[in-house]
């Protein structure tokens, strides 16, 4: 197969890309059909989770700042994966143009990171809230967590830019068969024929800006955390105190333990698990995060009682206005 090459004809850039999915495993459009409902919930349940903190003026808070952002990551992971996941495999459709596949590299790795580093940050407003409770305020501001989200925001996209300008350098004149279930960096930059060191180097440096540093720091942060609950004096202080971390670390286990074995494994990992472990990193945490918040956080579900009632005094006194209104025109 031929390919167009530039003019100094040094990279050959496809026009296309096809993308393999898994191989061998029959019955697969079960799997994918189980992925679009939960990409049918996790659109429902973050956009619910956002209009909840945005209407609530008393969620209006430094954490919920990380966890409303959250969501965020979390709706546009599902949206910039799932659709076209969905569309290449269980319509058939499993060629991507060269432009669309460098794309959907960028934004499928964009929010991965995004949603580390998101809970990287609700790790430190737990470390705050328990380690240093009477400064909590003092150093957990909407300022300073508007700064840290910020950051982490510039942090991700430079990394991606850097990343997908890398393999836009690259030469595909082998193979156009990306081995995963999107345009995956790994399988495809050891397509390229020519030096393909840069994105070698950047595929041992971004697994530790995803995954290792931020499971580190979210360690340590545990660690300090669990030390100074043990000081506390009574067991109901102490089992309060763990209780307000329970979300954070159920949202931890589940992102998490997926991804750190398909990186943990690299290139070793068979194929077609590699493709389960992602796969499920990018469809179960956006599903089950605003679960978890809704059922499992206290304040949260205080809010949601408010504004039902408060719905619910409105629609009885529409109600009423409707009644009194009937009522007074057949009077008359």
């Amino acid at each position: 197969m031929h390919f167009p090459i530039n003019e100094n004809d040094t990279i050959v850039q496809p026009p296309y890309f096809y993308i393999s999915g898994f191989s061998g495993i029959p019955h697969m459009k079960y799997y994918y059909v189980f992925i679009f409902f939960a990409f049918i919930i996790s659109v429902l349940g973050n956009s619910f989770l956002m209009i909840v903190i945005y209407t609530d003026r008393s969620l209006h808070t430094p954490k919920y700042i990380a966890v409303f952002n959250l969501s965020i990551t979390d709706l546009f992971e599902s949206t910039s994966l799932i659709p076209q996941l969905l569309d290449t495999f269980l319509f058939g459709n499993q060629f991507i143009s060269y432009a669309a596949c460098l794309s959907n590299m960028f934004f499928v790795l964009l929010f991965w990171t995004m949603q580390s580093l998101t809970l990287t940050i609700l790790s430190y407003d737990r470390l705050a809230a328990i380690c240093f409770p009477l400064k909590y305020h003092m150093i957990v501001t909407h300022r300073s967590m508007f700064i840290i989200v910020a950051v982490a925001w510039t942090y991700s996209l430079v990394s991606l830019f850097v990343a997908v300008g890398f393999i836009s350098k690259l030469s595909f004149c082998r193979s156009i068969v990306i081995e995963s279930f999107y345009c995956d960096h790994g399988p495809m930059f050891r397509l390229a024929c020519n030096n393909n060191f840069p994105s070698t180097v950047i595929s041992f440096l971004f697994p530790s800006m995803l995954l290792w540093f931020p499971m580190l720091f979210i360690l340590i942060s545990y660690t300090c955390i669990f030390v100074t609950v043990l000081k506390i004096a009574t067991s109901q202080d102490r089992v309060k105190a763990l209780r307000t971390c329970t979300s954070h670390l159920m949202l931890v286990a589940i992102f998490y333990l997926p991804i750190s074995i398909t990186f943990g494994l690299g290139p070793k990992i068979h194929q077609n698990a590699r493709i389960i472990y992602l796969s499920m990193t990018s469809t179960i945490p956006p599903m089950l995060n605003p679960i978890i918040y809704t059922l499992k956080t206290e304040e949260f579900k205080v809010s949601v009682k408010k504004i039902l009632k408060r719905n619910k005094v409105k629609i009885l006194h529409k109600s009423t206005f409707v009644v009194l209104s009937s009522v007074t025109s057949m009077s008359y």
